[in-house]
């Protein structure tokens, strides 16, 4: 049984070859020693909104050029990319002008390539790992299994990357999920056949017969809290869609830059008009623990567990930490293809969206160079970014570098620290990363049979087995007490697990009447009591103990194990470069958000250092294969490069 040892970085991508790559390699582009635009992408630094920046340069930027206002655009883990871009005139005769795309604004394309061909941006983008994607990646790495190796849903991509960048055009499918969520209970003695179970999905009729199960109280209220809960997601899109205020630029920028912030307070505005006389109660969403929210709401606690599983997912908060509300409306504000709240599984894997982002990037131009590292971000001796250096020593030079790693290696690692002020490397250097989640991905030869769901007489896909399995989630009590044990350096004894098959839906990820197991587990430390290591005995005694709480669900599911691949969180971090394991690079709380993200006065995307700008999960809004810390990002380098 293969567990997650260093040998699994040896594991071959599932698209060894893509379209992307072919279009690359027949155009033969050597590596150019400049460029408008340098991504670095994937691997240990980089990741899928360095895609999205890449593809932005291309088709959002002729919109900037145009001084046209940004329009509202808009997934589960945090990605790292670096992207540089120079105004420098190129050699016509070694290197042509090239369109690169990037999320569009809605002006055609055709008139954006045109755009472009007059501003000759160039971009070339570099890879660490033979695959790109950075956490959205999908990998082989059990013979004939494919998974989602980090992330692996979608539902938070803003809908216009979606649609501008014609993903579906370059391979993006979808497999919709209904229903979404399956939590099976634990009981004997309730007067059925098998344990009941709550399985909810699009039909609000069919969601309430089966929460009426627990409480018809609960039954009739739902509807109106999923209205409650739209409502504020209403409200916080303008705010996921550009840069926070500048606080910076009230304080002490020019007048003409004081006036021109002005234009940051739109969408606050905007958020307001929406909450109108309700603001205050959905203040205390944001800020409260869940469990005060939905205590307010609801009397069952399969229902309050089960919405509970999204406050605290990916966080080292219980459901009892004020502000875990925030990271709740964070996964339930998500939708795709006109359907709010929709969750998908990407045919393909994950991989498959950062291939046709990559598609989408090489139609118009940008070159992608795999198995490249960036060492270090290049600063002149005025104190401006002129490029980077990979780590065999090429230099590549540009005027502006926006990363996508986290701000702990952006700052930290890849920047010369002389020329970082030291209050703001201190503060970069205490941002909460904790992380308490160890990802398990699992290949099985059938199908689990939850008691509460037994399985069908040929073993075919049921309903809720396309869902997110939510187990040891019956109690919000459970869920707190998983995170005490962390707390105290100890891997949960009951960890909550969000068990996925993405293979229900999507049959070319394993082999004939075989599926592969998403298993998202917490909370498990970084370091465990006493300051010990995770090492293979700690992993493996982890991973069984998980297979253990499955088991009593789903007998015969450990009979039915062909490998395992585990992540702990320092295996987050050393694969793809998540600081302390974190899906989000920081923390979602609120200290650590809009305003301060990643630090206060620099959360505009800007940094200290002229021509570094961070556009990665430690940007606003934060964490979630989204795109719009990547998007908002390029919109603001555009503009500063016009003034360059």
């Amino acid at each position: 049984m293969a567990a997650s040892g260093r040998g699994l970085c040896k594991a071959v991508a599932a698209s060894p070859f893509p379209a992307w790559r072919r279009a690359h390699t027949e155009a033969k582009g050597g590596l150019k020693p400049e460029y408008d635009a340098v991504v670095i992408g994937a691997g240990r630094y980089l990741g899928f909104r360095c895609w999205l920046c890449c593809v932005a340069w291309g088709k959002c930027l002729p919109s900037l050029g145009l001084d046209l206002p940004m329009e509202n655009d808009r997934g589960r883990l945090g990605h790292n990319g670096l992207v540089a871009v120079s105004t420098s005139p190129l050699d016509p005769t070694s290197l042509a002008p090239r369109r690169v795309a990037l999320s569009s604004l809605g002006r055609s394309v055709k008139k954006q390539a045109a755009y472009l061909q007059r501003l000759g941006v160039n971009t070339a983008v570099f890879e660490r790992r033979h695959v790109i994607g950075g956490a959205a990646v999908t990998e082989e790495i059990i013979p004939g299994f494919k998974f989602s190796r980090a992330s692996y849903l979608l539902s938070l991509l803003r809908p216009q990357i979606y649609t501008d960048l014609e993903l579906k055009k370059h391979g993006l499918r979808l497999h919709l999920r209904n229903p979404h969520s399956f939590t099976p209970m634990l009981e004997e003695g309730v007067g059925s056949k098998v344990p009941r179970s709550l399985l909810l999905g699009t039909d609000m009729a069919e969601n309430q017969k089966q929460i009426a199960q627990f409480s018809r109280k609960d039954a009739q209220v739902f509807p109106k809290y999923e209205e409650f809960m739209h409502r504020l997601a209403l409200a916080i899109y303008p705010l996921l869609d550009a840069a926070p205020v500048d606080m910076a630029a009230f304080q002490r920028g020019s007048l003409l830059q004081r006036m021109r912030s002005l234009s940051t307070l739109k969408p606050l505005l905007k958020a307001g008009r929406i909450l109108g006389a309700q603001l205050p109660r959905y203040y205390e969403v944001l800020t409260a623990p869940i469990t005060k929210v939905l205590d307010q709401w609801f009397e069952s606690e399969p229902l309050k567990a089960t919405l509970a599983t999204d406050a605290v997912i990916g966080a080292m908060t219980s459901p009892h930490t004020p502000g875990s509300g925030y990271v709740l409306l964070h996964h339930v504000m998500g939708g795709l293809e006109g359907m709010q709240g929709a969750w998908a599984y990407v045919q393909g894997g994950m991989g498959a969206l950062s291939d046709a982002i990559a598609s989408s990037a090489t139609t118009h131009g940008a070159s992608i160079f795999t198995e490249k590292t960036v060492a270090k971000v290049q600063v002149n001796s005025e104190g401006c970014v002129q490029g980077v250096v990979l780590e065999d020593g090429t230099e590549v030079r540009s005027k502006m570098v926006l990363s996508n790693t986290s701000p702990q290696i952006t700052f930290l690692k890849l920047t010369p620290q002389e020329w970082l002020p030291e209050e703001f490397l201190e503060r970069i250097s205490q941002l909460d990363t904790r992380s308490p989640v160890t990802k398990i991905n699992v290949a099985v030869d059938r199908l689990p049979s939850f008691l509460a769901a037994p399985n069908a007489p040929r073993g075919q896909p049921l309903p809720h087995h396309q869902c997110s399995i939510h187990l040891n989630c019956e109690d919000t009590l459970l869920l707190h007490q998983a995170f005490e044990d962390a707390v105290d350096g100890l891997p949960s004894h009951r960890p909550m697990i969000e068990l996925c098959i993405p293979s229900s839906l999507d049959p070319t990820l394993a082999p004939p009447g075989c599926h592969v197991v998403s298993l998202f587990t917490q909370y498990t430390p970084y370091t465990l009591a006493g300051g010990k290591a995770w090492d293979e005995q700690e992993r493996d005694a982890y991973a069984d103990r998980v297979f253990d709480c499955i088991e009593v669900y789903a007998p015969g599911f450990k009979d039915s194990v062909v490998g395992r691949d585990i992540l702990t969180p320092p295996d987050l971090e050393r694969i793809f470069g998540l600081p302390g394991g974190n899906i989000f690079h920081c923390a979602m709380s609120l200290d650590q958000l809009y305003f301060a993200r990643p630090v206060p006065l620099h959360s505009g995307y800007r940094c200290p250092l002229q021509g570094l700008y961070l556009c990665g999960s430690g940007a606003h809004p934060g964490g979630g294969v989204m795109g719009a810390a990547g998007r908002n990002a390029a919109h603001v380098a555009f503009r500063d490069l016009k003034s360059m």
